[in-house]
């Protein structure tokens, strides 16, 4: 039953997610213990502020001991090291991330969910964009290169493939970058929009504008190889028997290759295009730095740069929730694609 399969996978997913945030919370434990005590502290000369007019230099000393001593047991730091790694782990399960130490968002807050919370719809839009126009083209270009092997269309965009497909994207960016804002100024620079920002619409229309030179940078390097790719395996399906039989029965080519060969194409094709999503969900940190794009890459630089553990911490939770729900849902939908992953292989 596919229910079942899919009750299976998304418990899997559960899961893995916990493990994953249990070995955080072991390998950042010390480290997250040393963040705490110095917000902590403080916490306690901020009160203290308050309080010193109305205490005796001895009541303050007091004071600041118990204060220590309370904020201590709330936060669990009296407690045997394993206490900590698994409070620290359930606090990050619920997205209990606590607060930053330098970082804040735009509206000057130090909470972490809500720095995280302004930079993935930044990354998300830039690289789903990115996707969706590298699917469109090289899907299109690979079916054109699979009705038409071996002549000049299919070789001169196969060595395109080749010359473009190992560009690192930071370089191509450096060089659009210089082509297409320095020499020629047609787009601009990097960030997210423009300083001071345009209101109203034109605030949604100068982010396209600045969105258009990642994405473009984003496409170029993507969809020559998914068009090799995507023309392969079209290729192959075009040598099945089925296809042969559907020719024979004198089927339009078209209905041939949207209909028949296509469809049956569509399994991998579908993994290879969801792969490079989820392969791009945590923010490219080199790219997003290039152009200034203030993503999921970018706080991740300045998070370890500044020190900043809560942020890295938080970052690293939803990054990893994001790629396993992405990957759960890439299961399910081949479940319906493929129908022998229904039964778990075993057709």
């Amino acid at each position: 039953m596919y229910w079942k399969y899919a009750a299976r996978r998304i418990l899997y997913m559960v899961f893995s997610f916990v493990v994953i945030v249990f070995l955080f919370s072991t390998l950042f434990n010390t480290v997250m213990d040393n963040t705490v005590k110095m917000q902590l502290r403080e916490q306690i000369q901020g009160e203290l502020l308050k309080k010193a007019a109305e205490l005796t230099p001895e009541e303050i000393v007091q004071w600041q001991k118990d204060r220590y001593q309370a904020l201590e047991a709330r936060y669990h730091l009296n407690e045997p090291v394993v206490s900590r790694i698994f409070w620290r782990a359930i606090n990050t399960l619920t997205f209990d991330y606590g607060k930053s130490t330098i970082i804040t968002s735009s509206a000057g807050e130090r909470e972490v969910v809500k720095i995280i919370k302004e930079v993935v719809p930044r990354t998300l839009l830039l690289f789903m964009t990115a996707i969706i126009f590298d699917v469109i083209v090289g899907i299109t270009l690979g079916i054109k290169k699979a009705q038409k092997p071996g002549k000049i269309m299919d070789q001169t965009t196969s060595i395109m493939t080749m010359v473009l497909r190992g560009m690192p994207s930071w370089w191509l960016a450096m060089l659009l970058i210089m082509l297409l804002v320095y020499t020629i100024p047609i787009f601009p620079s990097g960030g997210l929009h423009s300083v001071p920002p345009p209101e109203g619409f034109a605030y949604y229309l100068d982010i396209l504008y600045h969105l258009a030179l990642p994405v473009l940078t984003l496409m170029i390097i993507g969809f020559w190889g998914r068009a090799y790719l995507t023309r392969n395996i079209v290729l192959g399906t075009l040598q099945e028997d089925f296809i042969m039989s559907a020719r024979a029965r004198g089927l339009p080519e078209s209905k041939v290759l949207y209909g028949h060969a296509l469809r049956s194409a569509a399994p991998p094709i579908v993994t290879m295009s969801f792969m490079a999503l989820l392969m791009s969900i945590g923010g490219n940190l080199v790219f997003e730095g290039i152009f200034s794009w203030p993503g999921m890459g970018n706080l991740y630089w300045i998070a370890i740069t500044q020190n900043d553990i809560p942020v890295l911490m938080g970052n690293l939770s939803v990054t990893t929730i994001l790629y396993l729900v992405g990957l759960t849902i890439l299961d399910l939908t081949y479940g319906f694609l493929d129908p022998r992953i229904k039964v778990g292989g075993k057709a």
